[in-house]
């Protein structure tokens, strides 16, 4: 039986320890420029996107609200980077609480929370999340998007 660990070899049934092998450089050990997307409430800037996980910063526009959303699979935290933040959140659409976050504090919402984002002044955040980027289930939205992951 074996067990392996991403990037550092592998555990065999006897306690063998193999390192694995080191890759020759490619292009993915190569400086990039990030995957900028522009929406109506500001931007997301993808930094990563893996199968493993993926991380972004988005910038929200004062008095701009992201959708109202959950993700069927997708989890994910949330880092205020700079300014300040109205933060709804909750089970459902009818369980809303509003909670503020100022620079330096994160929110973790698993899978299934209901969530929208409104920028109390021009903010950053900086999501890390599963890697599921197109799963969003809007429940509400200010520029009439509808649906899911439309930008």
């Amino acid at each position: 039986m074996e067990k392996s660990w991403i990037g550092y070899g592998t555990l065999r049934a006897k306690a063998r320890w193999e390192p694995m092998s080191v890759a020759e450089p490619d292009s993915s050990l190569q400086p990039r420029k990030p995957r900028i997307i522009e929406k109506p409430w500001g931007r997301e800037t993808i930094l990563a996107e893996t199968e493993c996980y993926a991380s972004k910063i988005l910038f929200v526009a004062r008095g701009s609200r992201l959708s109202l959303q959950h993700h069927e699979h997708k989890s994910e935290t949330m880092y205020l980077l700079h300014g300040r933040i109205r933060l709804s959140v909750g089970r459902s659409q009818d369980d809303l609480q509003e909670i503020e976050l100022g620079q330096g504090e994160l929110i973790d919402l698993p899978v299934g929370t209901v969530h929208r984002v409104q920028a109390l002044e021009d903010s950053q955040i900086i999501e890390a999340s599963s890697p599921e980027l197109d799963d969003i289930v809007r429940l509400a939205d200010d520029f009439g998007r509808e649906g899911t992951s439309a930008p």
